[in-house]
């Protein structure tokens, strides 16, 4: 895939600060508001296989697929920054909000057998990451929650480490489960 508009890495990933604050009571009931949501895009989420097997036995990306995939990945954008605490706006299923994720169709062609071994070409991710979101990441929603609650403010340096902890993830998705590229993700925050 060229780099193109999207530079280096064909995908786009950024979040607003919400410089006015964000609002303590939506805050203090995340979690429960979340619920529905969060069933919603576990719902949609499913449809991974299918891709895999379109590229396998038809080599094709169809376009209307890749728009379908584009956007059920914005609205997953806009739900875990909702849940992440990175915004107060209930994830809406089709405004872009204060979330931006953006990634190229493949115009230059897949490799056919690539998504076969995508998961395990990402392993080295998988194991930053999983400290980095499983780990690090609740503890930093945790104290966000609490600096939130008690100045209404997401403290800047934990926003961007969250920020770019979810851009990293989404760049690995885009190489192997959303399949838009198979250029190799780079180990970076930023």
């Amino acid at each position: 895939m060229s780099s193109g508009p999207m530079g280096s890495f064909p995908l786009i990933f950024n979040i607003e600060y919400p410089e006015q604050g964000l609002d303590r009571l939506s805050t203090l009931f995340r979690i429960i508001a979340m619920l529905p949501i969060l069933i919603l895009n576990a719902l949609i989420g499913t449809l991974t296989l299918a891709l895999v097997l379109m590229l396998v036995f038809r080599n094709k990306y169809p376009r209307w697929w890749f728009d379908f995939t584009l956007e059920r990945s914005r609205f997953q954008a806009r739900v875990n920054a909702y849940s992440l605490l990175l915004t107060d706006r209930y994830p809406s299923t089709d405004e872009a909000q204060s979330v931006t994720l953006d990634f190229e169709y493949p115009t230059d062609g897949l490799n056919r057998f690539l998504p076969l071994i995508k998961w395990l070409l990402a392993f080295p991710h998988y194991v930053v990451l999983a400290v980095l979101a499983y780990f690090i990441l609740p503890l930093v929603t945790l104290v966000a929650w609490l600096a939130i609650l008690i100045t209404g403010r997401y403290p800047r340096g934990l926003f961007d480490f969250a920020v770019g902890v979810e851009r990293w993830q989404w760049r690995v998705r885009a190489y192997m489960s959303l399949l838009v590229t198979d250029r190799y993700p780079p180990f970076s925050l930023s």
